[in-house]
């Protein structure tokens, strides 16, 4: 636990470091509001925060940094103090106007959504679909795209359209296909993917490749990415770019990590509190969001450790609590 004065010390070097990405001297710190102490006190104080791992030194004539450690804590404190994050009146305003217009359906909406978010907080934003499996099939249908090929489409009750292509026998009629399509939807609209069944007339391959192929898409989440070129100003590794950014690429692991720090109760998981090396200087926000009757999502910005936490966790509050509402609408 920290003494007001070192609380109020390590504050302002995090705020500052945020703001500048420099290492923070003593005496600046001490021209910060809320630090009455002279630059001598402050930096007998930065040298104890670093002995307790709140802050480090870089270079031994240099300034100090925020560790994890540090960050947390700031993090904590901005939360104790700010319960309700609300935006400036700028970007309030951009968020409104957002949502105010159509966005043309489903997946529109969640792509465009993780442009507003980088436009917002200037990193790089991730929402992921609800989980199909929450929703119900509003209408299936099978659709000939070739000799050999077909596809089947549900239009799911949360705006969703599942898509999954299926092999056939290149000589099956445009009537086979047809009669299996009105069967299919008579077996499914109205219920959730995980409800589907087996096919019960072993002999109905093409029935029974639709629902098998139905029955997949439950697990299936689909992950928007928007804004990953803001990643790059933000490391000087090239190959420590590349990593976080083939992440990113892999929508199961993204999920996943969302997810994982979701359940541990956290909104900002910073460097090693990820759980994954690639993300070791890197910081996540998180909200979920969720629609009517159908599941909901996840929304979130990824940055480097030194984001702008007030900024990111605003953003993210104020667009997670209009994205679930605005696909319910969809």
């Amino acid at each position: 636990m920290l003494d007001d004065r070192k609380a109020a010390i390590l504050y302002a070097v995090v705020q500052e470091y945020i703001s500048t990405a420099q290492p923070v001297g003593s005496a600046r710190v001490a021209r910060s509001p809320g630090v009455e102490a002279s630059p001598a006190t402050v930096r007998s104080e930065m040298a104890a925060l670093s002995d307790q791992q709140y802050l480090v030194q870089p270079h031994t004539s240099a300034g100090r940094v925020p560790t994890v450690k540090g960050y947390r804590f700031f993090v904590d404190q901005w939360r104790r103090h700010s319960p309700a994050p609300t935006l400036d009146p700028v970007d309030r305003q951009q968020v409104n106007e957002f949502f105010a217009v159509s966005h043309g359906g489903f997946e529109s909406i969640l792509s465009d959504t993780t442009g507003l978010l980088s436009d917002l907080t200037d990193w790089t934003a991730v929402v992921v679909a609800p989980s199909p499996s929450a929703a119900t099939v509003r209408s299936a249908q099978l659709v000939e795209l070739a000799a050999g090929t077909v596809m089947v489409v549900a239009v799911m009750s949360n705006g969703a359209i599942e898509k999954r292509t299926i092999e056939v026998p290149v000589d099956t009629s445009a009537e086979v296909v047809a009669d299996a399509s009105q069967r299919l939807a008579r077996r499914v609209v109205g219920r959730t993917l995980a409800d589907i069944g087996d096919c019960d007339e072993p002999d109905d391959r093409l029935l029974a490749a639709a629902l098998t192929a139905l029955r997949e898409a439950r697990a299936h989440h689909e992950v928007f990415v928007g804004g990953t070129s803001k990643l790059a100003a933000a490391f000087d590794a090239v190959e420590q770019l590349s990593e976080v950014l083939g992440l990113l690429e892999k929508q199961l692991v993204v999920v996943t990590v969302m997810r994982r720090v979701l359940d541990r109760g956290l909104r900002v998981a910073i460097g090693e509190e990820t759980g994954v090396p690639s993300l070791a200087d890197c910081s996540l926000v998180l909200a979920p969001y969720s629609t009517d009757g159908s599941g909901g999502g996840t929304i979130g910005v990824i940055g480097p450790t030194r984001m702008d936490y007030p900024q990111a966790l605003s953003a993210v509050a104020a667009v997670s609590s209009r994205l679930g509402p605005a696909l319910s609408e969809s």
